[in-house]
């Protein structure tokens, strides 16, 4: 739902406590946990952040008894659009001789 590649989230509860990390396997025990064993309650605010993207969000946890049937959980608000990697940075200028004035290097043999 979120468009995260390699999302770490935690709760942002200054405990740092990690739900699901972009380490493999780190935090694989937490995947067949509820929420509320945790202590994610109503009002619970978790913070994502995928660093292949430079993509951070805040997520505040809404209890609702009023989803339709077979729907787990709602995204209310701004959805971000895909993101995708950051793009790579342009080459930077190939300066041979130190400068950006357009001289070449000397090639004389003698």
């Amino acid at each position: 739902k979120f468009a995260m590649v390699a999302p770490d989230v935690q709760i942002d509860d200054g405990k740092g406590t990690i739900l699901i990390s972009s380490e493999e396997g780190e935090t694989e025990a937490n995947n067949h946990r509820k929420l509320s064993d945790f202590g994610i309650r109503n009002g619970t605010r978790l913070q994502a952040d995928d660093f292949l993207q430079d993509y951070t969000l805040l997520i505040n946890v809404l209890h609702s008894e009023d989803l339709e049937k077979d729907v787990e959980f709602e995204v209310v608000g701004d959805t971000p659009e895909k993101v995708g990697p950051k793009p790579s940075e342009p080459a930077s200028k190939n300066i041979t001789n130190g400068s950006d004035d357009g001289a070449q290097p000397s090639t004389s043999t003698g």
